[in-house]
């Protein structure tokens, strides 16, 4: 009997066993045009099959991020920081940063 996908199969797959992910590829690649395919070692999961378009999207995602040492922050930048203060609203906030 063929393997037929149904729309509830696509909705959100369950996590897959790498063998059975090997065993019918194709199957989760049609999936994964849905959503992400969970792929699973030994009942944990090691990676998630998407399709190309959701890959790239997410490369560009993460060219954008920047990240910075603390340390490389200008003084200005620092007494910018120190200076900050929340809005009232949360001022209940700043008093569990008081020393007591």
């Amino acid at each position: 009997m063929k393997n037929v996908i149904t729309d509830t199969d696509m909705a959100k797959t369950p996590a897959v066993p790498a063998a059975e992910f090997t065993r019918n590829f194709g199957r989760y690649r049609m999936l994964a045009q849905r959503g992400a395919v969970p792929v699973t070692s030994h009942g944990q999961i090691t990676g998630y099959f998407v399709p190309p378009d959701e890959y790239q999207e997410f490369e560009r995602f993460r060219a954008q991020r920047r990240s910075f040492a603390t340390v490389d922050l200008s003084g200005d930048k620092v007494r910018q920081i120190a200076e900050t203060r929340m809005d009232a609203r949360h001022d209940h906030l700043n008093a569990l940063l008081d020393p007591k």
